[in-house]
Parts: C-alpha cells; structure tokens; sequence
C-alpha cells in the first residue's frame, strides 16, 4: 500500500447477501491514490461481487464504502461514475458496429457539456495508445483482440477519471495477449491512475501490483505487499503452481 494516506477507495466490514447466500462477509479493502491493487481469487471467490457493489450494482447488507472520502453505500450507478469510478469490463464490452472512436466517446457520456475537455481527453488517449489513433475509423469489431482491449482501457479513460476498475483483464486472451494486456496497465497505472484489477491470473497480476488481496468463498483470506504474496507458501500453492 502506498505511503499516501488518501484513500480513493474504502470498504470497512462490507457485507452481501444475495437472499440468504452470504456473497461477502465482512471484507475491508484500501486503495491509496495512485495504488494498483490485485483482488485474486478463483471462480465463485466473491470477485464479481465485490466489484458490483462499488459500482453500486449490488447494495451492502452492512459495512461502509467510501469513495474519495464520501459515503457510496446507496449512490446509484451514474454518481459513482460522475465521481470518478470508471470500468474496464469482463470481454471488454465495445459496440461492434460502432467505430473506434464512436466507441471512445461514449467513455466520456458523463461529461457529454464539456467539449473542450472530450477533445483534450481524446488526444490523451490517442497518445497513449498511437494504434487506437491509426484504427480511429473502424468498426470496433474488425479489430484484434489485443486492439479492442487498448480501445476498452482508451474508453474508461475518457472520463478522466481517478479510479479505474478492471474486470479480468486476461480472460480469453492468448498467453501473448495477455502480456501485452499487462503492458497496457502498468502504462496507464505510470499515468499515476488508481486501479483494482481483479484477476484470476494471480502471477501476471502480481507482477504489477502494489498490493494485493486473495478472497475464498467471500472472504479475504490473505492481504499484503505484492512481493509479500507472490512469495506466500499458501497463494503458491493455490494459484501460482
């Protein structure tokens, strides 16, 4: 965890329920601005959840979430958006038939009264990601798979926001897409972005890491310094042999 004691994001004791199925139980997690943080953990761990309710998808039945210092537990969706939480999801999500950069612009939908700063946010991204600049006229669905992921990180990135979720960056891409993917988030993570990336990969994700958290079965079952888990007997064991 970064020496910084701002915190861009809090859950203290966050509980969930779906009906009577405990989903997470009593689960606290920090970032610090400008932290990556790691949350592992296999199939049905909790990961999904967890990232639902800081969306505001899923409510918690107890605890607290803070966003920038602010309370978030009964924020819809669109405030946690307009205040800085942007998403990377699951398969990337982008609209096929939609442009590159048709797709690019509906990442700064919440910001849709601010032309000038949609324009400066968009040489942003042209800079950071020139190929995305080259593909600007295609359709979304025509590109390779490693492209539509710069194009959905280039999307997130459009509202300038100040914590970028990550939904299981690695899934479905090749071990060589997979390298690339994690080259493409340290280098916005170098931008000095806060980011939660949630990941079964534990070996790719550790290695970009600040910090990490491992969750079983709705429970945080191990926390600490990247190299402090990339190094644990138990994380080895389970999802780094």
């Amino acid at each position: 965890m970064a020496e910084s004691t701002e915190l861009i994001l809090e859950l203290r004791d966050v509980t969930v329920y779906y009906g009577n199925v405990l989903a997470l139980g009593h689960i606290d997690i920090r970032i610090a601005r400008g932290d990556l943080v790691s949350l592992l953990g296999g199939n049905a761990s909790g990961k999904t959840t967890t990232m639902k309710t800081v969306l505001g998808v899923v409510r918690p039945t107890s605890g607290e979430i803070r966003i920038a210092g602010k309370p978030s537990n009964h924020a819809k969706t669109s405030e946690i958006i307009r205040r800085g939480v942007a998403m990377v999801p699951e398969n990337r999500e982008l609209f096929p038939r939609m442009t590159v950069e048709e797709n690019l612009r509906l990442g700064a939908f919440v910001k849709r009264d601010e032309k000038v700063a949609n324009e400066e946010s968009l040489a942003w991204v042209y800079e950071l990601f020139p190929r995305v600049k080259e593909r600007r006229k295609q359709a979304a669905g025509t590109l390779s798979g490693g492209e539509q992921q710069m194009v959905a990180m280039g999307r997130a990135l459009m509202s300038r926001p100040s914590l970028i979720l990550m939904d299981e960056p690695s899934m479905g891409l090749s071990p060589a897409l997979v390298k690339h993917s994690f080259e493409l988030i340290q280098q916005i993570h170098s931008e000095g972005m806060s980011m939660l990336v949630v990941e079964q990969n534990a070996t790719s994700a550790l290695a970009i890491a600040d910090y990490g958290y491992v969750l079983q079965a709705g429970e945080i079952v191990l926390e600490g310094s990247a190299a402090e888990l990339a190094q644990n007997p138990d994380l080895k064991r389970a999802y780094l042999s």
